[in-house]
């Protein structure tokens, strides 16, 4: 991996206007996520100049970030430049010194994508371990990697017609391409070149769709407490009371809770989105563990409701709501070196409900609010979990022996990565928007450039106070997809009148509830590469992206083992 300005290789030019750093480059790259990376590679194969810009100081979004558990739903449609970062992963667990903290036949697989034996990819991962794997894939190729540098989302996208001409980073470097692709998760290059995009739920009747919109997931109990597979995982025990004061309602609603009642409609169309939160890192090594903090800003009545969730799990009903860790609110998935990558599970968890709804929008000011909010949350929740007397002591036990590992993410951290998960933000709106439809294949289509295979999966949206007074929380879906389906061409490129030289890997053309299957980091990167690979293909044809000759298009996809169709009977 070249630094940039080390050298001026592939038609490289540097120079200066008025004093501002120009570059130019056959292909810019906006965003070091998976799928920037894979993107940039490809870019670099097809013997096109390359730049990644990462905004933070560290590649790989959230495949370096933390999600080592990969949701996938169907390995068998990951392929090229994806299915290669896989594979290398398993060389780099191969080597007996990758098994610092444990012996490599102590660890159990034992997460949601299990490596089979005999496979010749590793599907779960230290965030480190895929960095230092990234790495090494960057360093023989020729792409430049510069750091630190965000977009000017004001005024830095300069366009000639329907052609973005350069974009300009906050700190005034220029950076001149004939193609570009956004391959952050806010989708922030997109918007500034005035490309149509969404945010929010659509309603159901906006596509025909079933799952899409408020989706409040009541459900009817009964004497013998029978519970949804919903409810059960991811909301709150009957009787959870939403009041500062219980039974109160002049007491005020407890933190984080929406005012107004109901959350709508079901089906209903809204700017709600699915909630964010930090896939952790822990460890229960006591050489590398560090524990739980209690932060600054702690407020006890922020948790308040997660002590009275516990407070109403007694009886029959607990053991219904007990899973995985007993009463612990998480999914801890086992990773190499006793580390874990630990999520969201239950009514009160990771999740920060309903606190994320500016994020798509907001200043990059405010999203640093935003994330530190996340942040503290966590930590406070974590500290909680651990240490506070009103949590029963067997989740105090369970939770309390673990923590964040110290050699994770940057020094001075306490363990805690910078990149938050972004679930869901701006989603493009171009000529073909993928729904629900195409995730059940009711409708195939003809251009694909990758597949997808997980469910339909929604994190909550919002909490509120239900018709008996009591905490709720909204948005939780999660439909199966049956067979793996084709992700159109058309998704990853605006309208042609919008913008002829720019594409959208990660923040595609579909719905809320369809980008909820899509939205998975194998799938990011197949994507990546499949922009990338058409991204040069229009630089050769001359063309825009919208016109390029998809049979060149296919027939280069398959040559680069990208997996486009497998047989569904």
């Amino acid at each position: 991996m070249r630094i940039l300005l080390t050298n001026l290789l592939l038609a490289v030019f540097v120079f200066s206007v008025f004093g501002q750093k120009v570059k130019r480059y056959d292909v810019v790259v906006y965003g070091g996520t998976s799928a920037g990376i894979s993107a940039a590679i490809q870019s670099a194969r097809m013997g096109k100049s390359v730049v990644i810009i990462e905004p933070t100081r560290r590649l790989g979004g959230l495949t370096t970030g933390g999600l080592g558990q990969t949701d996938i739903g169907n390995k068998h449609v990951i392929g090229g430049i994806s299915r290669e970062f896989y594979r290398n992963i398993r060389e780099h667990y191969n080597d007996p010194a990758s098994w610092k903290w444990q012996s490599k036949s102590d660890y159990m697989d034992e997460g949601q994508t299990r490596t089979a034996k005999g496979e010749d990819a590793m599907w779960t991962f230290e965030p480190s371990a895929a960095l230092k794997v990234y790495h090494q894939m960057l360093s023989v190729e020729q792409v430049d990697v510069v750091y630190g540098q965000r977009l000017n989302r004001e005024s830095g996208v300069k366009k000639e017609g329907a052609r973005v001409a350069s974009i300009d980073m906050e700190n005034g470097a220029r950076y001149i391409g004939e193609m570009f692709i956004d391959a952050t998760y806010e989708g922030d290059l997109m918007a500034a070149a005035g490309v149509s995009y969404s945010v929010g739920r659509e309603a159901n009747s906006e596509h025909g769709e079933t799952l899409n919109g408020v989706q409040a997931n009541r459900v009817n109990r009964t004497l013998k407490w029978t519970v949804s597979r919903n409810a059960l995982h991811h909301n709150f025990i009957d009787g959870v009371d939403p009041y500062v004061i219980k039974g109160d309602p002049g007491s005020g609603l407890l933190p984080f809770i929406v005012e107004g009642g109901q959350p709508g409609i079901d089906g209903q169309g809204d700017k709600g989105i699915q909630a964010y939160c930090f896939r952790m890192t822990l460890t229960d090594h006591p050489e590398n563990r560090i524990p739980f903090q209690k932060p600054d800003s702690y407020e006890e009545i922020n948790y308040e409701l997660l002590f009275r969730n516990y407070e109403a799990a007694t009886g029959p009903i607990e053991e219904m709501y007990t899973y995985g860790d007993k009463l612990v609110p998480w999914i801890n998935s086992p990773m190499p070196n006793r580390k874990t990558d630990t999520n969201n599970q239950k009514g009160f968890s990771t999740d920060f409900i309903g606190q994320n709804h500016r994020y798509p929008e907001a200043s990059y000011e405010e999203r640093e609010k935003i994330v530190q909010a996340h942040r503290d949350y966590q930590q406070g929740l974590m500290w909680t979990l651990a240490y506070h007397p009103r949590i029963p002591r067997k989740v105090r036990d369970a939770v309390s022996k673990w923590g964040t590992c110290k050699d994770e993410y940057d020094e001075g951290s306490n363990g805690w990565q910078e990149q938050l998960y972004i679930r869901e933000a701006r989603r493009m709106k171009s000529d073909y928007v993928m729904t629900q439809k195409n995730c059940e294949r009711i409708e195939v289509v003809d251009d694909p450039v990758g597949m997808a295979a997980y469910g339909m999966d929604s994190h909550h949206v919002q909490r509120y106070v239900d018709a008996n007074g009591f905490v709720q929380n909204e948005g939780n879906v999660e439909a199966p997809v049956t067979h793996p389906y084709p992700i159109s061409y058309r998704s990853i490129v605006p309208n042609k009148g919008e913008c002829e030289n720019l594409l959208v890997p990660i923040c595609v053309s579909a719905t809320h509830i369809a980008f909820g299957s899509i939205r998975m980091e194998p799938v990011f990167m197949v994507l990546g590469q499949s922009a990338a690979t058409a991204a040069c293909q229009a630089i050769d044809q001359r063309k825009a992206v919208q016109d390029i000759d998809y049979s060149l298009l296919r027939e280069k996809l398959l040559e680069d083992k990208q997996v486009l169709e497998i047989d569904v009977k």
